[in-house]
């Protein structure tokens, strides 16, 4: 037990050294800014459990945001499981927060697509506006024409040139791409806008989207980088991150400002700014920043609630709320006389930091078996060169995944490591000894 309270005094201070240092109607609608097309925006939460409280309510935040901006319900597509607001370990069953003592979130968003219906087929049909292919849901798409403008937001766990859905499934970056050109040749739209909140979201626009398609984004960390949570000190919240960096800062800015006056370009800045444990990336068409976020979001006039623009103070890396999270209940079990209570946290903890050390020396090891000793751990962590996708082969890419998740199972810790199947695929002639590989490192 000593020694146990001396590793959580430990982990505490790492955390606290990391604040620091942070500091149903497929109808076209009338447009709602007289002269401009109509406004579109789908939003995605691919997250489940309380303890990814966030990634919900930044979705929620979101539509809230659109719903004041004048967007109708019809215009908004809504992807969450829906599994946070009544969760046993919500205080206030119902109610969704996105900051300290925010208002509620969650009242009144319409959910289209939840539990297994939010996945990669259905997201992809949404943007392209094929609702005869779309299973379950609300059957909502975007049925946008010529003259109309798109926000797309994503939010949620992600690992080298993916995105995480429900129970592990995976929307890729090579998929999403090729959707949007597609929706590009179909003439669809007019401009579109994308915020991009994971790890590694650079990865699902680098060397993939082309600037000559009229759509700009925005994403929350480089090819090479994680996100973080932040809001993360709430004790009667259990210590859940109640938002992300890279969305909390672009939608507190969009909350606070006069949306017909404040640019892209601006917000970008504040955003870069606050986001201080990644870098906040640009993609695409970066001349679009001169737009309002009126363009996309409706207007707005500026909020007598004023948000700091500093950076963010108590924010935990997306590998480590989990663990932060066991950290913090740790902590308080050891103040309590129950000493079933500390036995239990205790376990839960050591059990949570054994797994991840676990997933290090299973990737060590399939990598050492792939590539030899001396270069397999360094592709651990080894990305392409700025400008270069960072899959050539997304079939192998895909098989990889799918054959590590078959063997060893699925966990948001292994997506930290899953850039060496990249790395294999694109070194070529390697898919074969994979399976052997991981069969034999997770046996």
């Amino acid at each position: 037990m000593a020694h146990l309270q001396r590793i959580i005094m430990q982990l505490l201070g790492f955390f606290a050294l990391f604040a620091l240092r942070v500091g149903a109607s497929f109808t076209q609608f009338t447009s709602i800014d007289a002269g401009q097309g109509t406004k579109w925006a789908v939003l995605v939460a691919g997250s489940t459990g309380y303890e990814n409280y966030r990634h919900q309510a930044n979705v929620c935040h979101a539509y809230q945001i659109l719903k004041k901006g004048g967007l109708k319900e019809e215009n908004i597509i809504v992807f969450m499981y829906d599994d946070v607001a009544f969760d046993k370990e919500n205080p206030r069953p119902g109610v969704l927060i996105n900051r300290p003592g925010g208002k509620d979130v969650y009242a009144g968003v319409k959910k289209d697509y939840t539990g297994e219906d939010v996945n990669e087929h259905n997201i992809l049909a949404a943007i392209l506006g094929d609702y005869s292919t779309i299973i379950g849901g609300s059957k909502k798409v975007v049925n946008s024409g010529r003259d109309d403008y798109i926000l797309l937001y994503f939010t949620d766990h992600g690992g080298s040139g993916r995105f995480v859905l429900p129970n592990y499934n995976y929307l890729y970056a090579e998929s999403l791409n090729k959707t949007l050109r597609k929706k590009h040749e179909s003439g669809t739209y007019k401009q579109m806008m994308i915020y991009f909140d994971c790890c590694h979201s650079g990865s699902m626009f680098e060397g993939l989207l082309s600037n000559d398609m009229n759509i700009y984004v925005a994403t929350s960390a480089k090819p090479d980088e994680s996100s973080s949570g932040t809001y993360c000190n709430e004790k009667s919240y259990n210590y859940t991150c109640l938002s992300t960096q890279f969305s909390a800062a672009w939608m507190e800015d969009s909350d606070q400002y006069d949306r017909a006056t404040r640019t892209l370009a601006e917000q970008y800045e504040v955003v870069k700014k606050r986001v201080t444990c990644s870098n906040a990336t640009q993609y695409g068409d970066t001349s679009m920043t001169k737009d309002t976020l009126s363009t996309y979001m409706g207007t707005q006039p500026s909020s007598t609630s004023k948000f700091s623009s500093s950076k963010f103070s108590d924010s935990v890396g997306e590998y480590d709320v989990d663990i932060y999270i066991l950290i913090q209940k740790a902590s308080q079990a050891f103040t309590s006389t129950s000493e079933k209570k500390k036995e239990d946290a205790e376990r839960e903890l050591y059990e949570a930091l054994n797994k991840r050390a676990q997933i290090h020396d299973t990737f060590t090891a399939i990598s050492v078996h792939l590539f030899g000793k001396n270069k397999g751990p360094k592709l651990l962590n080894q990305f392409p060169k700025p400008g270069q996708p960072v899959v050539n082969d997304w079939d192998c890419y895909r098989k990889s995944v799918e054959t590590y998740d078959k063997y060893c199972g699925s966990s948001t810790y292994a997506l930290k490591y899953t850039g060496l199947f990249a790395n294999m695929c694109n070194a070529g002639g390697l898919n074969s000894q994979l399976a052997q590989a991981v069969a034999k490192a997770c046996r």
